[in-house]
């Protein structure tokens, strides 16, 4: 009986055939934020990095150094996670079977970015977060590119 009617509904009121080539509006896509966030995990790293150890003893010293490197730790992985959400969800809704002909190394990259993301949580490395950075950075130049436009990279730091 509701098969009967919905087909009836169908019938009645047609829906108009549509296409589109993302999910949204190619203007809701831009690698900006995945560049802010990773951005946020070299910063969160070099500070992680510089904090000073207390004196042997300094309780207090001790508790605020305990405070703040538990917090630089929680941002970092944090950024590093949004860094990631961001970077697949450009590679996986936005990026198209057509983009690989002038980017052959297009689903490489996004790999090895995800896979610093994840590397940028779990350490403490200098490297890795300026690596991730690099590569963001390479993503939004080909992401750029294939709508034609040349956007600057800025970094915030």
């Amino acid at each position: 009986m509701l098969k009967r009617i919905a087909t009836q509904i169908r019938k009645w009121f047609p829906a108009p055939e549509v296409s589109a080539h993302c999910d949204g509006p190619c203007g809701v896509y831009d690698p900006a934020s995945a560049r802010i966030y990773a951005e946020a995990v070299v910063s969160m790293t070099k500070k992680i990095i510089e904090l000073e150890l207390p004196a042997a003893g300094d309780k207090k010293a001790t508790l605020t150094y305990n405070n703040t490197l538990s917090r630089y730790i929680a941002i970092k992985e944090e950024q590093a996670q949004k860094t990631k959400e961001d970077l697949l969800i450009l590679w996986t809704d936005y990026f198209k079977p057509v983009h690989l002909e002038k980017y052959p190394d297009l689903h490489d990259t996004f790999w090895k970015a995800a896979k610093l993301c994840s590397a940028c949580k779990v350490e403490v490395s200098l490297d890795h977060a300026n690596e991730l950075l690099a590569t963001v950075e390479k993503i939004h130049k080909m992401f750029w590119a294939t709508k034609e436009r040349e956007v600057t990279w800025y970094k915030a730091s």
